[in-house]
């Protein structure tokens, strides 16, 4: 009897397990059908459009961009996510725009530096005038100090007051084992770490208190061409707004082209290609370029308050509803530049158009869902990230809602136009217990995780996730799969390297014929699946052993 009733009742409750969770996924099932291309590209038309100016901070292009985004949040009857009211989060901002000149003066010869053309640069601090005069100049390596590592480029030299020169990325250390391959014990190997973003060699260089940085820009290095980083230094930039104006920041940041870095180079006597080979070892100690550099800045100035949109799909229990997770896009890009001939306007329409869009059709399917999620959904589109993440920044210092109560962020900046996909990429693979929840979740549509294909790049470091993840909060960002349904291997390499090299960060980032954004809705689904697990679920997502960002969520857990 014993058998046979064990026989029938592991069934019978089985039937019943599957009556219950019947009526929920087929809820999820029809929240998540709720997104569709039609959809998505209904927003992507609206927000990249010329009427729309390229969404930059502080302009027409803004204004239009958060009254479209409200009025969606609102449409779709979610709450105000400010408690005060508001869908808005006001971002204080220092706009600055700068013209600058500079030049070297080596061993009585005069190098000087083109603006836009082989050199870009501009000051932070918000002054309207900048000067450095006769400024020693210094070669620093990789600009690198890494206790970890036991690396330290400056060395026991002095550059207070003097213009450092140095290479973008991290020093590739050749394995010792195989000089074809990099030291997986310097720097995470082939995978950029965050010493090797430009963000950082502009930070220890004014640790140090050297008067102006200037990095070496090379198109592989870096991870895209130096018209885009003229492009982007182009026009008005922003920073925070800080009590002191920045004043404490180095005083002038540049790039400058290989070519002209190797014209700086050959005028001091020195060879580009031996001081790079050099610089790759912990032994490398700076080298003088036997000469100055003198650099104007001239600033036009003001302060704005920009913002990010906020909305609130609250929890439906009561004991969970203050906890939340957040789902983020930004909606800024480069806005309008009117010293470009022909089009002027960086529409932006995959970045960031198309993760806004997606934000939104996210934000639709959650409202769809009854009863909602058990803990509450936020849905914030931030503002400056081209900036430096500003808006994502500003949220994760000034937290409308504890981070102790946010149990993840996940980011979209982009979304896959050319079709469904086998597989699926995830920036930073390994790091935190939400890797493991999305592949539950890709299992489910017969697809794979995979990582980055191109860590060297340090996409983990370029969009707004990064913020949440130095504050603690597990974070998760994709892109688009790299094995396209139908399509040769070569398919996805082709695609991305054509839009880095001709739309990245210019005013040809439109929608373009042929875009298919099946693929699109099926990553979409995936990441309403993680976050609606995780708001589900009975436990916090964790950062992964070995994760930086591990000791911070546990001291903030504590």
């Amino acid at each position: 009897m014993r058998k046979t009733y064990l026989a029938t009742a592991v069934p019978l409750l089985a039937l019943l397990f599957t009556a219950s969770c019947a009526k929920p996924r087929a809820g999820v099932k029809a929240a998540e059908d709720t997104m569709t291309t039609a959809g998505l590209m209904t927003h992507i038309e609206k927000l990249s459009s010329d009427e729309f100016e390229g969404r930059a901070p502080g302009s027409k292009g803004e204004d239009l961009t958060v009254a479209y985004l409200e009025g969606r949040f609102k449409q779709l009857g979610l709450k105000p996510g400010n408690p005060d009211g508001t869908y808005i989060q006001k971002v204080p901002l220092a706009g600055i725009d700068s013209t600058p000149a500079g030049s070297f003066r080596i061993k009585g010869k005069t190098v000087t530096l083109t603006d836009g053309k082989d050199f870009v640069g501009a000051s932070r601090r918000f002054v309207e005038k900048v000067e450095v005069k006769d400024s020693g100049a210094v070669f620093v390596g990789y600009g690198v100090v890494a206790p970890e590592y036991g690396w330290d480029d400056f060395k026991d030299v002095d550059v207070k007051g003097k213009t450092v020169v140095m290479l973008v990325n991290d020093p590739p250390v050749p394995d010792p084992a195989d000089p074809s391959k990099l030291d997986e014990k310097y720097f995470r190997g082939k995978a950029m770490t965050y010493y090797g973003r430009w963000t950082y060699k502009y930070e220890i260089a004014t640790a140090k208190g050297a008067a102006a940085a200037i990095l070496i820009h090379e198109t592989g290095p870096a991870g895209y061409p130096f018209s885009v980083v003229t492009g982007s230094w182009g026009g008005e930039n922003f920073d925070l707004q800080s009590p002191d104006n920045n004043i404490g920041r180095v005083a002038v940041e540049g790039w400058v082209s290989l070519d002209k870095a190797k014209e700086i180079f050959s005028a001091a006597g020195l060879k580009f290609d031996d001081l790079k080979k050099a610089a790759v070892s912990k032994d490398f100690r700076p080298v003088p370029l036997n000469g100055t550099a003198s650099f104007t800045i001239l600033n036009k100035l003001r302060k704005i308050d920009s913002r990010n949109v906020v909305a609130k799909l609250e929890g439906s229990d009561a004991a969970l509803r203050d906890e939340s997770v957040i789902y983020t896009a930004h909606w800024d890009h480069l806005g309008r530049d009117t010293s470009l001939t022909g089009d002027q306007i960086y529409n932006g329409a995959v970045d960031n158009a198309s993760g806004t869009a997606a934000l939104l059709e996210l934000a639709r399917a959650f409202s769809s869902l009854h009863p909602a999620p058990k803990r509450s959904i936020l849905f914030i589109g931030l503002t400056a990230e081209e900036q430096g993440l500003l808006g994502a920044a500003w949220y994760a210092r000034h937290p409308l809602y504890p981070l102790k109560k946010t149990l993840a962020n996940i980011n979209i900046d982009g979304v896959n136009q050319w079709g469904k996909t086998s597989d699926i990429v995830v920036i930073g693979l390994g790091n935190s217990t939400l890797d493991d929840t999305l592949a539950a979740a890709a299992r489910e549509q017969n697809r794979t995780l995979i990582p980055d294909a191109e860590p060297e790049k340090g996409f983990y470091y370029r969009s707004d996730h990064f913020e949440f993840a130095k504050e603690g909060v597990p974070a998760l960002y994709t892109e688009p799969g790299t094995k396209y349904i139908g399509r040769p291997d070569s398919f996805s390499k082709e695609k991305r390297d054509e839009y880095t090299e001709r739309d990245y960060h210019k005013p040809s980032d439109e929608i373009k014929p042929g875009w298919d954004l099946s693929g699109a809705v099926e990553d979409m689904k995936l990441l309403f699946e993680v976050g609606y697990r995780v708001a589900q679920g009975d436990r916090y997502p964790e950062w992964k052993p070995g994760t930086e960002f591990k000791a911070i969520r546990e001291q903030m857990l504590r």
